[in-house]
């Protein structure tokens, strides 16, 4: 979990970091996978964090079914949630990347509905807000990796793996 306080039997990061200074820089829901900041910088934590800021966010997202053009609009417009419309988002329909490791627990499979990939983009961070907004358009997320945060990106980096800027 991206929280440093113990949380039961879940993994936090204090089981990966012994620094009280460290702070999440925008966290991730339990099922998601991908980038994650931390930064003893409380004014950069602040400004990735703070939805003011309008700071960009890309996920990759396996969704269920084939998307159409106009779910694909819906999401370009802004969704409609139970806590009011969203931003506007970049999305595409993408290739399943290349460059995926597997998944523990692996997603729920589905012989007879295919999935597909969408990359979103969005300038806000409501609670599983992606994952609110694929189901909102009748797609639900399977699998969600954060892959950019602002300049930030995942590059070549494996799960587990840091580097320190």
């Amino acid at each position: 979990m991206t929280q440093f306080r113990e949380s039961g039997a879940r993994l936090t990061l204090s089981n990966y970091f012994n620094d009280p200074a460290l702070r999440v820089a925008g966290r991730l829901d339990y099922d998601s996978e991908g980038l994650l900041l931390l930064s003893d910088d409380g004014r950069l934590v602040q400004k990735i964090s703070d939805p003011r800021y309008k700071l960009e966010k890309t996920y990759w997202a396996q969704v269920e079914g084939e998307p159409t053009a106009d779910a694909l609009a819906q999401l370009r417009g802004g969704v409609i949630l139970k806590d009011g419309k969203t931003r506007p988002a970049k999305a595409k329909l993408i290739e399943e990347p290349a460059r995926l490791w597997s998944r523990d627990p692996p997603i729920r499979y589905r012989a007879k509905i295919p999935t597909s990939w969408i990359e979103l983009t969005i300038s806000e961070g409501r609670n599983r807000q992606v994952r609110r907004m694929t189901a909102a358009v009748n797609f639900p997320t399977l699998r969600l990796i954060r892959v950019r945060v602002g300049d930030w990106s995942l590059g070549e980096l494996n799960p587990g793996e840091s580097i320190q800027v």
